[in-house]
């Protein structure tokens, strides 16, 4: 329903689809999904500096979308499946609204 709808449209759902509104954000939550990843492992498949791979995992940081640790000289990035749940709410009521739609409204758009 619509009051459904308002409770979950957060400020902070917004910071998160902020965060994932970038591919190469997806790509690096893609690489730590099964396990968590050193800094240096995730900006391997990218062809950006240290520095802006460091900008973009404090933007997933800053969205709760994966958090960092320290282990001796390592700092291993593990995903945080509840922000992924806040999206995925958020979407499911809008799933639902299609779903119910009848197809000739659906296909007139």
């Amino acid at each position: 329903t619509f009051n459904n709808m308002v409770e979950l449209d957060t400020p902070q759902l917004n910071v998160v689809f902020h965060a994932l509104g970038d591919a190469t954000r997806r790509q690096m939550l893609r690489h730590i999904v099964d396990d968590e990843r050193t800094v240096g492992l995730l900006a391997e498949p990218f062809d950006i500096s240290l520095p802006g791979i460091s900008k973009h995992l404090k933007v997933l940081e800053h969205a709760g979308l994966i958090s960092r640790s320290r282990d001796a000289q390592r700092r291993p990035c593990r995903i945080e499946p509840a922000a992924l749940k806040e999206v995925s709410d958020w979407v499911e009521v809008y799933r639902r609204m299609v779903v119910t739609m009848p197809t000739a409204v659906m296909s007139s758009r």
